[in-house]
Order: structure tokens, then C-alpha cells, then sequence
């Protein structure tokens, strides 16, 4: 099992759920956050152009088994990024599940997922 993390472009969200939910990958967690990588943007304060520290994003948690692991980072690359792709479109991080558990049922592993 992983645990497969991508920071986007919030302008991109609703494309690549549409595009992970044709992927039959339905369950996954959607968080706004803040940061700051390669990219850079100015915003207008008191006329003066003010670069901005934390550029907002949208951070997607997709806990799956390893045969989806592929198959999710590709529709996850292939809806984020703009056009031949630019700074800012985003990193996906995976990282080892350990275990999940289903509250409802008790359930343990990739049949909790």
C-alpha cells in the first residue's frame, strides 16, 4: 500500500478529479494549502508589485494499492500540468503505507482502502 501526495495548481483540481474519478480512483482527500517552490508571483499592494511568500495550492491524498500507484501519478501528471507543462504545476510524493483500517468494519490493509 502507498500513500501517493500531489501538490497542484488549485485551477487544476476539478480536471484531474474528473480525470482520476475515469480512472475508477474515487477515494482520495482534498486540502488547501499554502507554499512555496520554484514558482513566484507578484501581487498588487498600495501600487507597489509585492511578491507573494505562500502561493496558494491544493494538496491531494490518495491512499491505493501498489498496482494503482502508476496508474494514479500518470492521470494525476497528465490533468495537472498546463499545457508542455510551466513552474508551479506541481510534485507528487509517495510514500509506504503502513496500515489502514476501515472504522466501520474493522477491516485491515488494501481491503480497507
Amino acid at each position: 500500500m502507498k500513500m501517493v501526495t500531489a501538490i497542484i495548481q488549485k485551477d487544476k483540481l476539478e480536471e484531474v478529479r474528473e480525470a482520476l474519478v475515469a480512472a475508477k480512483i474515487t477515494r482520495i482527500t482534498v486540502t488547501r494549502v499554502s507554499g512555496r517552490g520554484q514558482q513566484s508571483e507578484e501581487e498588487l499592494y498600495r501600487g507597489q508589485e509585492v511578491p507573494m511568500d505562500l502561493i496558494p495550492k491544493v494538496r491531494l491524498d490518495i491512499a491505493c494499492n501498489d498496482e494503482f500507484v502508476e496508474i494514479t501519478c500518470d492521470v494525476i501528471i497528465k490533468s495537472a500540468r498546463h499545457g508542455d507543462g510551466r513552474v508551479g504545476d506541481g510534485k507528487i510524493f509517495i510514500m509506504p503505507l503502513e496500515e489502514c483500517i476501515r472504522i466501520r468494519t474493522g477491516e485491515r490493509g488494501g481491503k480497507a482502502i
